[in-house]
């Protein structure tokens, strides 16, 4: 994808950044710094803005080190609001005028004021000094009462912290604190190579792991002009349409199950079973690590062919009948219908991204039930996706040769189950990382949960929850 970078000042910023905003019709896509001092003696920010499918437009701002400040635009396009928390709690750059500068992952009960991990001269030895306190949203009024739920919940899911405002039975306010699984894998990427970098690329969400193997890769290849063969390219693309299946089907069962339709849910957890024995007999790993390489892929699918049409097709109709097993049942589309509604304007407003965008989109009611459908028919086409691909691979090789010791930047991008993986990576004249920043679309869309279950009952949250299927580990870092 095409680069276009806008050099600009202080007081042009905000001005620029919603130019972009409102012109292109994007999101915030990504907000983030990078500590230049030793070469460009400031810390840089980079706002990043999607034209269509084809071009990245990046607002960029020297920020001078002794005046560690820059023109939040928060208030202006709310999707920049947590990446600004974000880069104050990283790198100690005020974001001036916006009102919520409360941490998102080095929580204060553990954290002293004054240390930026993110930064060049950051010593993890020196970390001491007074730590503080979290302070929730409160909201006041007659009748108003808090439930705190978490971090710890039942099942393997991650932790968060969610604290409910209710009148009665309606919701009235989320607030969500996440950050409890923050691994720090920025600051860990910092001066490895690609290649050694790419095992815990693999890792930082799980169930993601070709979408952000994809991404990283496709930005290092572009920095360092990797052609990837037209096979291994196709290739790339089946994986990456398995994960999205095996993700979809996953986020199905467990709508199912926290409305109590235990058989439909049983039903699903056998489709994806099914998918990732497929994924395992195709690349070794149930999740597909390893399956994805800098240049290309790591095995070919030539003689694999007839297993994996044969699996898709039982599982397109394998779906069929739980599709017609859920839309059947009244008591499950009584509690699915009209729960968790996100408006098309709001969506937009927060910057949502993916499948709980789309579902919002013009035509859909942005419930609960929009979300689950559009997984249906997402993985219905993924399904005619992959064997259309499987009839026509390419011939050639299925990897290039990836020497990667140039110099640069590059955004790479793979629109993953959730929706779009960003990686911005920067080589330095050895190619190794100076920077690599991550965004996971769940980053985007959990303020769009907060907002999805107001006016909704406590007991009609965890539901909520799955239809956006939103990663702990992927929001973290």
């Amino acid at each position: 994808m095409e680069e276009k970078v806008i050099e600009v000042k202080a007081e042009e910023f905000k001005r620029v950044c919603l130019d972009r905003h409102q012109r292109l019709r994007s999101p915030v896509m990504m907000f983030f710094a990078s500590d230049e001092r030793a070469k460009e003696g400031a810390f840089v920010l980079r706002a990043v803005f999607r034209e269509g499918d084809v071009r990245w437009h990046i607002v960029k701002l020297k920020v001078p080190a002794l005046t560690p400040s820059f023109p939040s635009i928060a208030r202006e396009i709310y999707s920049a609001n947590l990446f600004e928390r974000e880069i104050r709690e990283m790198y100690g750059l005020e974001p001036v005028g916006n009102p919520d500068t409360r941490r998102l992952r080095l929580h204060e009960e553990v954290w002293p004021e004054g240390f930026y991990p993110l930064r060049k001269d950051f010593d993890p030895a020196k970390v001491e000094g007074e730590k503080g306190r979290y302070v929730f949203n409160k909201v006041e009024g007659e009748g108003i009462f808090e439930v705190p739920v978490g971090p710890v919940h039942a099942g393997i899911i991650g932790p968060g912290h969610f604290r409910f405002s209710a009148a009665g039975e309606p919701i009235i306010d989320l607030d969500i604190r996440l950050g409890f699984t923050h691994r720090g894998v920025e600051k860990l990427l910092e001066r490895k190579l690609p290649k050694e970098a790419l095992k815990l690329i693999e890792c930082v969400a799980g169930d993601s792991t070709v979408a952000h193997s994809l991404a990283f890769c496709r930005a290092a290849e572009q920095i360092n002009g990797v052609v990837v063969p037209d096979r291994a390219v196709a290739v790339r693309e089946i994986y990456l349409e398995l994960e999205r299946m095996y993700n979809h089907i996953a986020a199905i069962g467990g709508i199912a199950l926290d409305v109590g339709f235990s058989a439909a849910s049983a039903y699903a957890s056998i489709l994806k079973e099914d998918l990732h024995q497929l994924n395992d007999r195709l690349t070794g790993h149930r999740f597909m690590r390893g399956a994805i390489m800098l240049g290309g892929v790591a095995k070919d699918l030539d003689e694999e062919a007839a297993d994996v049409k044969q699996t898709l097709r039982s599982s397109a109709a394998d779906l069929a009948e739980l599709k017609k097993l859920l839309m059947e049942s009244v008591s499950f589309l009584d509690r699915v219908e009209t729960t968790g509604q996100l408006k098309k304007k709001t969506a937009e407003d927060l910057g949502v991204v993916g499948l709980a965008a789309r579902a919002s989109a013009r035509g859909r009611a942005g419930d609960v039930l929009a979300r689950l459908n559009a997984r249906l028919e997402e993985f219905e086409r993924a399904c005619q996706l992959i064997c259309s691909k499987m009839g026509t691979l390419p011939d050639g090789e299925i990897s290039a040769a990836a020497d990667l010791k140039k110099e640069g930047t590059a955004i790479g991008f793979a629109e993953g189950a959730r929706g779009p993986v960003l990686h911005w990576l920067a080589l330095d004249g050895f190619g190794a990382i100076r920077r690599c920043k991550i965004v996971d679309p769940s980053f985007h869309n959990w303020p769009g949960l907060a907002y999805a279950v107001q006016g909704n009952i406590i007991p009609d949250f965890p539901v909520c929850n799955k239809s956006f299927d939103l990663s702990y580990s992927g929001n973290d870092l």
